[in-house]
């Protein structure tokens, strides 16, 4: 089963957007808000976490066909 992601989304009184990537690791937590950002303007200031520069973890799985 994959790891749970979340985003945590802060609007403070004069309308400022904060998005928070949890669960995520390396670049991908930038393709979970692209989206988001591209919808509300432009971002005006990234903070990269330490999880931004950590490997991701690979996904493996085995498919049984049944005889």
């Amino acid at each position: 089963m994959a790891d749970k992601q979340e985003l945590e989304i802060t609007i403070d009184d004069e309308g400022n957007v904060q998005i928070k990537v949890i669960g995520a690791s390396g670049p991908s937590c930038l393709d979970l808000t692209k989206d988001i950002e591209a919808a509300l303007g432009v971002v005006t200031d990234r903070q990269r976490t330490s999880d931004f520069y950590q490997q991701p973890q690979e996904q493996r799985g085995t498919i049984e066909q049944g005889g």
